[in-house]
């Protein structure tokens, strides 16, 4: 990495421990079974993977944020805040052009009420960031979560939505096929119409058991007899997703959201609030962007508040910073211990980019 990204490393990190953040590092090599429980086989397309004789699989560190709140779950106390900076290693398997190795600078706060911990990373970055011509972008995954919980359906159905919030095609694929505005594929309606599918059967196709395949056609049926959902319901969502506006006129929009899926009313409260504390901190609410669906295609541990930064002429060149809300991650990584958890990066390199006309 280049001299001026790493001056400009160290000149957020001076900005972050200014605020009481401890600075911390981590190992460039994660226990890649860590990650591989959190976001599946799918973070295998945007790591790099090695073996290590004694440790097993291992990751290149593809962020900071996972391994901080690991030690933070096991050693820390709240409320705590950190900042760290440092390289991060992403595959880039579409695109040549984009750097597979890069510096991180980042802020993070445990513990602490929800919508002051948002404004405060918020502001904090932006701050960090006055001078450059940068668009700001926020968003709550927490509000469509929260959406998808109330929704009038099993809990198979729910938690299959919850689990691909992350994967807009996917969760819209299953939406459409859930309130039957999509009919269930022909081979899975065949297979549900035989009397006995495996019947005849004697050589198994593929890896899966008898025991295996006979479970996935149990879970078939039952989805099958389940009613499609309301109309109304998968209305309401799409309004969710498609809110893209400034925040006070989303934000009255989801109030009267909130009238038809009351399931959704703590999370418009806390948006309430954290725009009351982004203004005590001189940020214009009046003109920030909202967009239901912002977030939504990041790493998989955002479920709440979640923003960025980009350069507004340049829509080709990743976010000069980006974060969220992530206190499901603290419960997962706690072994239930959970504590609320907010932080925010920043890629150096971009800042000196725009800051020197390149971009």
């Amino acid at each position: 990495m280049g001299g001026p990204a790493r001056a400009e490393a160290a000149r957020l990190s001076a900005i972050f421990e200014a605020t009481g953040a401890q600075a911390v590092d981590t190992s460039i090599l994660q226990p890649a079974d860590v990650l591989l429980d959190l976001y599946g086989e799918d973070i295998r397309a945007r790591a790099y993977v090695t073996a290590d004789p004694l440790r097993g699989e291992m990751m290149l560190r593809p962020d900071f944020t996972v391994p901080v709140v690991r030690a933070h779950m096991e050693e820390g106390g709240d409320p705590a805040r950190y900042t760290y900076a440092g390289e991060v290693f992403r595959r880039q398997e579409t695109d040549p052009a984009r750097p597979i190795e890069f510096l991180q600078t980042g802020f993070e706060i445990f513990g602490g009420d929800p919508a002051q911990a948002d404004a405060e990373v918020f502001a904090t970055i932006a701050g960090a960031l006055e001078g450059l011509d940068l668009r700001p972008s926020t968003g709550d995954i927490g509000i469509l979560m929260a959406a998808v919980r109330g929704l009038g359906t099993s809990e198979a159905r729910k938690a299959a939505l919850l689990r691909h919030v992350w994967r807009p095609r996917r969760f819209r694929a299953l939406l459409d096929r859930y309130s039957a505005r999509t009919p269930l594929p022909a081979h899975k309606t065949a297979l549900l119409a035989a009397a006995d599918p495996m019947a005849g059967i004697e050589t198994l196709p593929g890896l899966r058991s008898r025991a295996e395949i006979e479970a996935r056609i149990a879970t078939l049926r039952a989805e099958a007899e389940t009613p499609p959902l309301g109309e109304e319901e998968t209305a309401l969502i799409d309004m969710i997703v498609d809110l893209r506006e400034t925040a006070p006129n989303v934000l009255s929009s989801l109030r009267d959201i909130a009238v038809d899926m009351p399931a959704i009313s703590d999370a418009v409260t806390g948006l309430t609030r954290r725009l009351d504390a982004l203004s005590a901190r001189g940020v214009d609410v009046e003109t920030l962007p909202f967009e239901g669906s912002f977030g939504r295609t990041t790493l998989e541990y955002y479920d709440g508040f979640v923003f960025g930064f980009q350069s507004p002429t340049r829509a080709d060149l990743p976010p000069v910073a980006t974060g969220g809300r992530y206190d499901a991650l603290t419960r997962q990584l706690g072994q239930g211990r959970a504590v609320p958890a907010v932080g925010g990066v920043i890629r150096p390199e971009l800042v000196v980019q725009i800051r020197e006309g390149r971009a």
